[in-house]
């Protein structure tokens, strides 16, 4: 197949697969759980007013949202899922209300056909959808409207200063006073009653919740749906039948192209390459890339002990100035904001480079761009500072503070200077490619590929700004999803794969040609499932239920092209030894080897663990989700920014030898950390969780009589291993970085410059040219 051939397979693949998720885009708008004008009894008691439930919503999104506990499953872990803790709190109310009225004694002290009797009956009053679309109320019976009461007296006790709620709020790293105002108190009661609600009523005309019967709660019968089963082994199937035909494809390609043996250069290829201004500009934006991730992982660490000690660190009351909200919150975002931006410093250093081109004005706009990028981090950790210690009113909060929605918390504001700053990214991108583009060669391909991805990264994050500030968070979920899952693990990794072919055609170790068909190919592979399977994020979060067939098949076809990742690992490794002087790149090249098995185990093995329905009805929310996402967020795209970002320190230090001990410690202590903290503390924590959830219902593996047991703390605080290897050896990297700066990185100016360094031990001076 050609390149035209392979540029029509790519547009078979993205055309169809956007008109789908155009098409369940359109049908969240219209089959989102509606938000009822007023809920109320028969008697025509109002509880609550729409108005109430939408400006609750801003209440949760004001004070971290998706940061503090969970709603449908998405967000932080260790305060509870309040639409399954609230739903639990309700049933149970109503259950041990009938069992003492009529029956003297409480629900759990009853005989079991007493009990199913009265679980049948709850059944019936919770799972019957009282909406009514002329008038836009819901009725709830004066059982449920006193049981409504009963949760909102505990609420307002817990999320404010009740002395009796101090423990919970400990165990839910809640400091006091979450909610001061009354009013806030109730609107935020409403919001949570309203997400709850969505999970225990039935569709209309059908006899399935609005959130799939997530989440498990035996209690009213909230239990898989057949679909769940079937589409997860339909996905299976998907699976083994993808895995075999590329597998076939594979085998087909090596008859139809007997390999031949590979001419590599006898001396680095990139000694005479000369750093113009604009590159050399690129070397501060790495400066504050390790910066970041040193604070990044100090903020972790931080975050992981509030499970352990909600109110403070080792007895200082660390919550009264930095509450777990902001501590997890500025994590995720210096996580994101540090491989975002040295994937972008590595784009602005390979377009010049690529193209041979240096634009008037470039380094100017790599300089307002590097001075942006710093407003748009400080500002908006700022912003998310105060918006959770109640410095900023609600409409204020939205644009300046803390939106609640995990992954994308910036205020609006920031947002928008950060897609601005994106769009400016992509201009100076294309001005210093653009010669090369129109002058052909056998660049021409990998251009256009490098272009579209640059392109499809501000475009992309544009598709966080769909939500309004109190839009259905059915519809608010749908466009998050499109950032966290397209932007993020979709066409970033577009942009990163052509961006490190670019690189090791330039030092001669690949055919363009090759490359470029190579890529297109794993471009289509990658694609076909991964556009679709966003919809595996969306399974419970108010999507209709055929949502859930799309996004078990093709979610499951993600997988596909990692399980022969290990391919990619071992090609890279190899070129690491193709030539002598290519010994001078080992680390950099590592670090993509690494890459590719954080792939295979993070996104692969962790990712499809808990990708199938079946499994995600009982894992979502749990800690099986940061297993996986720490393996794949950190694994492969934090590895593959290090990597990069090596990469570009080398040709900017280029006339200078490494030293190389400390930064060959760093890459084995940051790749064993990262191993201890994902398979020795937050893998068995979510899978006993997973048999909480299954055992007694989503409610209990959440809670803090189970997360404060001896044996789930004791894992947790065994992340302290994990942890610990993973910090000294960020610091150790650190540590390397800024020795390129001072000198102690670097090998005194008087070492010869050696051409071939054929007999150097893996940890002598490496040679830069």
């Amino acid at each position: 197949m050609g390149f035209r051939g392979l540029w029509a397979g790519l547009a078979l693949v993205v055309l169809p697969s956007f008109a789908v998720l155009g098409y369940f885009g359109r049908e969240v708008y219209q089959q989102a759980p509606p938000v009822p004008g007023r809920v109320l009894t028969p008697a025509g008691a109002v509880l609550f007013t729409g108005s109430d439930i939408v400006q609750g919503q801003s209440v949760w999104q004001a004070m971290g949202g998706q940061e503090v506990g969970t709603v449908w499953g998405h967000g932080a872990y260790v305060a509870p899922d309040w639409s399954a803790d609230f739903l639990h709190r309700e049933a149970t109310f109503m259950l041990d209300s009938w069992a003492r009225t009529e029956h003297g004694r409480p629900f759990s002290a009853l005989d079991n056909p007493t009990q199913a009797y009265l679980k049948a009956r709850l059944h019936d009053d919770i799972r019957m959808n009282t909406y009514d679309p002329r008038t836009g109320d819901v009725t709830v019976s004066p059982l449920r409207a006193d049981a409504i009461a009963g949760v909102a007296a505990d609420y307002t006790g817990l999320f404010g200063d009740a002395p009796g709620e101090a423990w919970l709020r400990n165990a839910y790293a809640l400091p006091p006073n979450v909610v001061r105002n009354p009013v806030r108190m109730h609107q935020l009661v409403a919001f949570f009653f309203w997400a709850s609600w969505a999970c225990s009523t039935d569709r209309p005309g059908q006899e399935i919740t609005y959130t799939n019967n997530w989440p498990p709660e035996p209690l009213i019968g909230n239990a898989p749906a057949p679909g769940l089963l079937v589409w997860s082994v339909i996905g299976f199937v998907a699976l083994l039948a993808g895995i075999g035909a590329l597998a076939w494809y594979f085998a087909g390609a090596e008859r139809r192209h007997p390999e031949v043996a590979e001419v590599f250069p006898k001396a680095d290829p990139l000694m005479g390459l000369h750093p113009t201004p604009s590159m050399r500009a690129t070397l501060k934006y790495f400066w504050v890339v390790t910066l970041m991730l040193l604070v990044q992982i100090v903020l972790g660490v931080l975050t992981a002990h509030y499970g352990v000690e909600g109110s403070g660190f080792y007895g200082f009351p660390l919550a009264r100035y930095l509450p777990y909200a902001v501590t997890r919150t500025w994590h995720l975002q210096l996580g994101l904001l540090w491989i975002a931006t040295a994937w972008l410093a590595t784009g602005l250093y390979m377009a010049p480079a690529v193209s041979g081109h240096e634009p008037r004005f470039q380094r100017v706009g790599v300089n307002v761009l590097f001075v942006c990028l710093l407003v748009i981090v400080v500002g908006s950790l700022a912003g998310e500072w105060a918006g959770v210690m109640h410095k900023l009113n609600l409409s204020t909060d939205f644009w300046w503070g803390h939106q609640g929605r995990e992954y994308l918390d910036l205020g609006r504001f920031w947002q928008v200077f950060l897609l601005v700053g994106l769009f400016l990214w992509f201009a100076l991108m294309a001005r210093a490619l653009w010669p090369a583009l129109r002058n052909g060669g056998d660049d021409r391909q990998m251009l256009i590929l490098f272009l579209l991805s640059s392109l499809a990264i501000p475009v992309f994050y544009a598709a966080g700004l769909a939500p309004g500030e109190h839009a259905n968070l059915a519809v608010t979920e749908y466009w998050r999803w499109w950032v966290v899952h397209l932007w993020v693990e979709g066409f970033f990794e577009v942009f990163a794969t052509v961006v490190i072919a670019f690189l090791f055609t330039r030092m001669g170790l690949l055919r363009t040609t090759m490359a470029a068909a190579s890529i297109l190919f794993a471009t289509i592979i990658f694609l076909a499932g991964g556009i679709i399977g966003t919809l595996h994020h969306l399974y419970f979060t108010g999507m209709p239920t055929a949502a859930i067939a799309f996004g078990a098949t093709f979610s499951a076809l993600e997988i596909v092209p990692l399980t022969l990742i290990g391919f990619k690992g071992y090609q890279d490794l190899t070129l690491s030894r193709a030539r002598p002087w290519v010994a001078a790149y080992r680390w950099p090249i590592y670090y993509f080897v690494a890459v590719a098995f954080w792939n295979l185990v993070g996104a692969g093995l962790l990712g499809f663990l808990v990708n199938p329905p079946i499994a995600l009805y009982y894992m979502q929310g749990l800690n099986t989700t940061p297993a996986h996402s720490h393996a794949a967020l950190f694994g492969v795209y934090g590895m593959l920014g290090i990597g990069l970002m090596l990469f570009c320190v080398k040709g900017l230090t280029r006339r200078r030898a490494w030293k190389t001990r400390t930064l060959a410690f760093s890459f084995w202590a940051i790749n064993i950390g990262l191993a201890l903290m994902v398979f020795v503390s937050l893998l068995p924590v979510g899978l006993l969780q997973t048999w909480a959830s299954v055992s007694h219902g989503m409610w209990y593996a959440r809670s803090a009589e189970f997360l404060q047991s001896p044996l789930m703390v004791r894992l947790r605080w065994m992340r302290i291993f994990g942890d610990t290897v993973f910090a000294v050896g960020a610091l150790a990297l650190a540590w390397f970085v800024a020795g390129l700066r001072t000198g102690w990185s670097l090998a005194p100016e008087s070492d010869p410059v050696v051409e071939d360094l054929a007999g150097v031990p893996p940890n002598a001076v490496e040679t830069v040219h």
